[in-house]
């Protein structure tokens, strides 16, 4: 058992990225405001994103090489158009896992209730660890947290829905109003996770192989597959503890992140007890601590490979600029555009959404072509998967587009 857990390590990282905002904030408000009405949207767009992010590691194992470099084989518009998207959505990523974090240390330590300086203070902390560290202490550390989280929201679950006095229907809703229309877009794009996530996984599975030659193909779809169910099941859980504790009481979130992350930590400890609220408050700020880590790390990691693949060339300390480019521009965004932060993060979801095509389809390509080995192309059933889901990205995206 042990050695099948350290044998797994992409894989965690994805559900550690996922499970960040998407399903601590974004799930828990759809249980809240549509109960289990949503419940459809969940199940759905894991199903029909799946193939495309489990072709990141299928890719990267099969041919030694990132999605990015399979990118630039298809031509370099493809890779310029990458780190374009990259660089429209990567700061206020990383600003909305960050602020969040800061709301969880807010109620957790105290010591201050400026998110502005929290998010420093938890940057400057994920710069150590990760310029000291890099890829085997997010390993190590991920299996820890995914696990903590997982124990607790489980038990917090279960009692919730063993004490409450409510009664509750899965009847289905499609939401009409323009804002339900632009929250369920924005569900959509950020769950599990944004489609280039894959990309992520190629490079994290590249760095897995490094340190375990014996990571096969076989072995990294299986890795993947692990987190990927984490990441659907907690969805699903997040999603009840919303339905449960807040549908139809009267509340509604605050969009404070202090006020927030006090409102999320309440929704275990109203289960589970309060003497329980310093065990929450850690698993919670631990899990959102990891996800702010793992996009501070992926997205410098991206951005120098995709400069490296454009200049054809090794560039020195690409990945140090990145990262503190990252993190200095979202320090900046918090400090100037806090105020509007639900705002941007709102626009970094929907088009996360809209780009979700671009990459589902090149991934696609890149999986099913003579790039990859014949021997890890896709089965008949993953290529009519891919085929629908395709059409379910770009049918929301066109609905959404006709409802603005």
């Amino acid at each position: 058992m042990i050695q099948q857990l350290k044998s797994l390590g992409p894989g965690l990282l994805f559900a550690g990225a996922a499970i960040g905002v998407s399903h601590l904030v974004q799930s828990t408000r759809a249980g809240a405001e549509f109960g289990f009405g949503l419940l459809w949207a969940l199940l759905l767009v894991h199903l029909f994103k799946y193939p495309f992010f489990q072709y990141g590691p299928r890719y990267a194992t099969a041919t030694g090489e990132s999605l990015l470099d399979g990118y630039k084989r298809l031509g370099k518009g493809v890779l310029i158009a990458y780190f374009i998207l990259n660089m429209a959505t990567m700061f206020t990523i990383q600003a909305a896992v960050t602020i969040v974090t800061a709301g969880l240390a807010i109620s957790l330590f105290g010591m201050s209730d400026d998110p502005i300086l929290w998010s420093i203070i938890i940057t400057i902390i994920g710069l150590i660890i990760l310029l000291r560290g890099r890829y085997r202490f997010l390993d190590n550390l991920m299996k820890i947290i995914i696990i903590t989280l997982t124990i607790t929201t489980i038990v917090s679950v279960l009692v919730a829905t063993i004490n409450t006095t409510s009664t509750f229907t899965f009847t289905q809703v499609l939401p009409k109003q323009t804002a339900e229309i632009g929250f369920l877009i924005a569900f959509l794009g950020w769950m599990p996770a944004p489609l280039d996530v894959s990309i992520w996984q190629s490079l994290w599975s590249i760095e897995k192989q490094k340190e375990h030659t014996e990571f096969s193909t076989k072995k990294s779809i299986f890795d993947f597959n692990v987190g990927y169910i984490i990441t659907l099941f907690l969805g699903f859980c997040f999603l009840t503890l919303g339905a449960v504790v807040m549908f139809q009481s009267g509340k509604d979130f605050s969009g404070s992140a202090g006020k927030f992350a006090q409102q999320l930590i309440s929704l275990y400890t109203n289960t589970i007890g309060e003497s329980m609220y310093l065990f929450i408050g850690i698993a919670a700020f631990t899990t959102m601590f990891s996800t702010t880590l793992t996009t501070l790390d992926a997205s410098p990691r991206a951005m120098s490979k995709t400069i490296e693949l454009l200049f054809d060339r090794v560039l020195k300390k690409m990945y140090l600029f990145w990262i503190l480019f990252l993190a200095i521009g979202t320090i900046l965004i918090l400090n100037f555009f806090l105020s509007e932060m639900g705002t941007l993060i709102k626009i970094a979801t929907i088009l996360s959404f809209l780009t979700a095509p671009f990459y589902a389809i090149i991934n696609f390509i890149l999986i099913s072509g003579k790039h990859t080995p014949k021997e890890w192309h896709p089965s008949w059933a993953m290529k009519i998967l891919s085929y629908f889901g395709i059409i379910f990205l770009i049918g929301f995206s066109a609905w959404y587009l006709m409802n603005l």
